[in-house]
């Protein structure tokens, strides 16, 4: 028994006939590495046919771009947290290091806070992570980020309620 290709497994397929080889070629002017660049193409691509509706896009490449820019974005922003780790890792001595299971747990466990937190505005990320991981005041984050004190306190609020959604999911 055959089925029939839904209108927008269609388009997407359309989309990629069309326009694969030229986002790849993008890709890879904006990533080290070949395969990488393959990846996040196909990412792309997964990423249009988990939408629920997709619509025939005015300008099919930068529409692609926009999807290719995020998944970019947030595999630089992963390789830039993995590095961090490893640089952190490289401070401590080596007879303390975690077993390689144990680093790439931890590893895990830093992607997901960051997918976590990336749900977060940018200055709501930044007053969570100052104040958990550096200790900073709410005066000392309200100064760095030029907000209010009391706008601090709201993203405070904002980074615990996704670390509780996280843990216990949606309050009810």
């Amino acid at each position: 028994m055959s089925s029939v290709p839904s209108p927008q497994s269609e388009l997407v397929g359309a989309l990629y006939r069309d326009h694969r080889t030229w986002l790849l070629a993008w890709l890879r002017r904006n990533v080290a590495c070949p395969s990488k660049a393959e990846d996040l193409s196909q990412d792309t691509f997964v990423r249009l046919l988990g939408r629920e509706a997709v619509t025939v896009p005015r300008e099919p490449r930068a529409f692609l771009v926009a999807i290719a820019k995020g998944l970019l974005f947030d595999h630089f922003r992963r390789a830039a947290l993995e590095q961090a780790y490893l640089n952190e890792l490289m401070l401590i001595p080596e007879t303390e290091h975690p077993s390689v299971e144990e680093q790439q747990m931890i590893l895990e466990d830093l992607k997901a806070i960051d997918r976590l937190l990336g749900k977060l505005s940018s200055k709501a990320r930044a007053a969570f992570l100052y104040n958990r991981l550096d200790g900073l005041s709410h005066g000392e984050i309200a100064e760095r980020l030029g907000v209010s004190v009391p706008r601090v306190r709201q993203y405070l609020a904002q980074g615990i309620r996704q670390c509780y959604v996280a843990l216990y999911g949606e309050p009810t």
